[in-house]
């Protein structure tokens, strides 16, 4: 009897601990040599996880990821460095550095904190989205081309506007071939896809690209949906903000911030 050796489909394949190559499906949206940001993001959580795994496990919880995108994201092999800034036992800081061919594209900083039972005292805002699995499908790649949006799954919770969407985002891809993934590494490499779901002006006509997107949690989230309740605007000098609540099927989980650098493109 023959046994199948084949694996699902991914964004990335590891190389070594530190190194990974993309795949065609994390093609960017802007330029198809490019990775899309998404992707890569969750790859950093993933890094970060597996730094922190091999220490003790001190019940601490990732609350905050800033990421500062410093230049072109080459689809490339890439190399993940990982360092603690701030040790402790009740609050850490990690910091990753992704490089290409050498030179530093990302660098993001990860705060986690003590996860305590403060059940007692939760509240605030616990609206739930509509539920993807009663939505219909929207292909997202009529408005932008690139690989990794053609292997999402996205499920608006009514129709897009621009400027105004809130939608579901799905994928059937692993993020990393053959190697365990956590759902929060699973969850924010779908993040980044909120700056394309609400566009103010078509891309074909005026560049939007964020240089930065910095995600708050104040609950772990769960499942493989991650909703994006998305609200983008444009400055009158050439700046953008995509803002974000973050939910899961259960409600609200956080919120993603996003700065973008609005400019005609050329020749449009």
């Amino acid at each position: 009897m023959s046994i199948s050796t084949t694996r699902r489909a991914s964004y990335f394949e590891a190389i070594d601990g530190h190194r990974y190559k993309p795949t065609t499906h994390a093609g960017g949206a802007w330029d198809p040599d490019e990775q899309h940001f998404s992707p890569l993001g969750g790859l950093v959580v993933h890094a970060l996880d597996r730094h922190r795994a091999a220490g003790p496990d001190d019940g601490l919880v990732l609350s905050r990821i800033s990421y500062d995108i410093l230049g072109r994201l080459a689809l490339d092999e890439c190399e993940i460095e990982v360092e603690t800034i701030r040790p402790g036992r009740t609050i850490e800081l990690l910091e990753a550095v992704v490089r290409i061919a050498g030179r530093p594209v990302v660098r993001a900083r990860a705060w986690f904190l003590a996860s305590l039972d403060t059940t007692a005292v939760a509240g605030g805002p616990d609206d739930r989205l509509t539920s993807p699995e009663s939505l219909t499908t929207w292909p997202m790649s009529e408005v932008w081309p690139g690989g990794y949006i053609a292997s999402l799954d996205v499920r608006p919770v009514a129709p897009p506007r621009p400027g105004r969407t809130t939608a579901w985002v799905s994928t059937p891809l692993d993020l990393v071939a053959g190697a365990p993934v956590s759902p929060l590494a699973s969850y924010l490499a779908l993040v980044d896809t909120a700056n394309g779901i609400a566009v103010r002006q078509p891309p074909t006509a005026w560049m939007f690209p964020n240089v930065d997107l910095t995600v708050h949690l104040h609950r772990q989230p769960r499942g493989t949906w991650t909703g994006l309740d998305t609200t983008v605007t444009f400055g009158p000098s050439g700046q953008g903000l995509t803002s974000t609540v973050l939910h899961d099927v259960d409600g609200p989980v956080g919120h993603a911030q996003q700065i973008l650098t609005v400019r005609p493109l050329s020749g449009a």
